[in-house]
């Protein structure tokens, strides 16, 4: 049997799992959902690239990590070249990113040296990639940011909290009733729902139009209330790109993914990525024990560390061919109608920071 044989026989006992798990204790939150076909997704496969589900910025042109790891480096330098300081990424994909912004760095006296490597990573199969890619660093590798070590970090997470598990509540005749993940009448089907009684944060959720949907990531926010008080205690920063909204607000991000396609989130559970728009407000507001920089769109902030010149070093020694590829790449990453105002970019920092690159006065 091959392996695309066997990933959909995975994929089909994993379903009827799940619809067993519902029909016997009754239906479930979309954070248990997401959590649950999460897992298995990302454990048993390869979802990135053109073969894959969904690219990501560092698969479309190693300027992004180069990038990423000069604002490491020069952080680093700012902050008084500590060593050691751990070097964290949280999902770091194929490991594509880390790779990039090492090989950037590795003319900076001293950062290769004081640099510990953490890789925040539940997959088996993205863990061996990781592995081989970085190998010349021994990352350490770490089921969650619960067992990364104390001391001052640079921390990288690139869409790494669009995929944490949201909540969502609904609006019904003046009060929010979570909305739930049930079986249809087939005991086939997968189908929302609402639980027929009010939510215990009614009170505590914002009023709104009747029929209006509320997203909650109560995941993003343990984890900034956890790298906020870290970095107030240990110094250093945390970096987080990801798509989402500055400020808070309703609304149904929640989406799924497959062949770089949108699905039907309910359609072969286990089988698609699934995400949601960061609220990055919320997020900000969690991780209140360090100083928040920005947000600003990935444009803003790669225009700032000079991505253009990048590009235009690159194309000095490129063919033709790697010339258009080089130029679409970047147009990709910052262009408003691409990637680059959908995508935000925040930063934290411990409590006397230096100012990190990239949150000053940017281009427009």
């Amino acid at each position: 049997m091959g392996r695309e044989a066997r990933d959909v026989n995975d994929a089909e006992a994993f379903a009827q799992r799940l619809r067993r798990r519902i029909e016997t204790s009754g239906p479930i939150s979309i954070a248990d959902y997401m959590a649950d076909a999460g897992s298995f997704y990302y454990a048993t496969r390869d979802p990135f690239g053109v073969a894959g589900d969904f690219i990501t910025a560092p698969e479309i042109s190693q300027m992004f990590g180069e990038l990423i790891g000069a604002w490491c480096a020069d952080f680093w330098l700012r902050m008084g070249a500590p060593n050691p300081v751990s070097l964290i990424e949280l999902g770091p994909g194929r490991g594509t990113l880390m790779a990039d912004a090492l090989r950037a760095t590795r003319h900076v006296p001293g950062f290769a040296e004081a640099i510990r490597l953490h890789l925040v990573e539940q997959s088996p199969v993205l863990r061996k990639m990781q592995s081989e890619k970085l190998a010349a660093f021994a990352p350490t590798f770490h089921d969650s940011i619960a067992t990364l070590p104390d001391g001052p970090m640079l921390l990288i997470a690139n869409e790494f909290l669009d995929a944490l598990p949201i909540r969502q509540f609904q609006r019904r005749q003046g009060a929010w009733h979570e909305r739930m993940i049930g079986l249809a009448p087939d005991k086939e089907a997968l189908t929302f729902c609402l639980d027929p009684q009010p939510s215990l944060l009614d009170k505590a959720l914002p009023a709104a139009a009747d029929d209006s949907i509320l997203e909650l990531c109560p995941a993003a926010l343990a984890v900034a209330e956890d790298i906020g008080i870290r970095l107030s205690e240990d110094g250093g920063a945390a970096l987080f790109i990801d798509y989402g909204h500055v400020t808070s607000a309703c609304g149904d991000t929640f989406q799924a993914l497959r062949q770089h396609q949108h699905v039907s989130i309910l359609d072969e559970p286990g089988n698609a990525d699934l995400t949601a728009h960061v609220d990055f407000a919320a997020f900000a507001a969690a991780a209140d024990s360090a100083v928040t920089h920005g947000p600003v769109t990935q444009r803003q902030f790669l225009q700032s560390l000079g991505i253009e010149t990048r590009e235009a070093a690159l194309l000095k020694n490129a063919s033709p061919e790697q010339q258009t590829t080089i130029r679409e790449s970047c147009e990709r990453l910052i262009d408003p109608a691409a990637m680059g105002t959908l995508f935000k970019v925040l930063a934290l920092t411990g409590s006397t920071p230096p100012t990190p690159a990239g949150f000053g006065l940017e281009p427009a």
